[in-house]
């Protein structure tokens, strides 16, 4: 194995550092920004690293900076826990959640509450939980409970005509109405009177991921 640069080795400590905080490697542009470089410079010192052993890259996920992850020779084999990618769901008017698979998270064990066993995480569609740092093509992590806390960000689903639709927003009460407020300027709550139509907590948001 050939020898790495002063730079490749900065660049690898900061993809270890970055792993083990936060369970998934860091992005092109995060290492750019760590390092002030161009993203095609960032891009190649991967490139180099991926040469040279130090990174492999995870088959079927696409050729984003998260695809290459610590080989076994960089220290990288560490307890992982898959958390399922399930659909798709509303971040502004809900939308029907499709509960088909679309593929697994793969993040570190030690990341994770328990064992993250009750875990899963949904696409965003939508800016109406913006002001919450939640944008349109994230995913969020969400811990499977039936109940909420004030001001918790939850997954819900609420009873409609067209049937039961999911969203993500921001957990409130009104009396006996359940008020899921967005985090958007111009949007309003959906408030819903429990007598009247069903809705229900699917789980509580912990974590978003963006560029994955």
């Amino acid at each position: 194995m050939r020898e790495l640069t002063e730079r490749q080795r900065d660049v690898l400590n900061f993809i270890r550092a970055f792993t083990l905080r936060h369970g998934v490697p860091p992005t092109v542009r995060e290492i750019g920004e760590k390092f002030r470089v161009t993203p095609r410079a960032a891009f190649d010192h991967l490139r180099a690293l991926e040469r040279k052993g130090m990174l492999q890259r995870r088959a079927a996920s696409g050729r984003t900076a998260r695809a290459l992850t610590l080989s076994e020779a960089a220290g990288g084999r560490m307890s992982t826990a898959a958390i399922p990618i399930l659909g798709r769901i509303a971040a502004g008017q809900p939308l029907l959640a499709e509960e088909n698979r679309e593929g697994e998270l793969p993040i570190a064990a030690h990341a994770l509450p328990g064992r993250g066993e009750d875990l899963f995480a949904l696409r965003v569609r939508g800016d109406s939980m913006i002001s919450a740092h939640i944008c349109d093509g994230d995913l969020v992590m969400v811990r499977r409970q039936d109940s909420a806390q004030t001001n918790d960000i939850v997954v819900a689903l609420v009873e409609s005509e067209s049937g039961d639709e999911a969203t993500v927003k921001r957990f409130q009460r009104d009396g006996e109405r359940v008020v899921l407020k967005p985090e958007h300027p111009t949007m309003a709550p959906i408030v819903v009177d429990p007598r009247e139509r069903q809705v229900r907590i699917l789980g509580k948001v912990v974590g978003v991921l963006r560029g994955f």
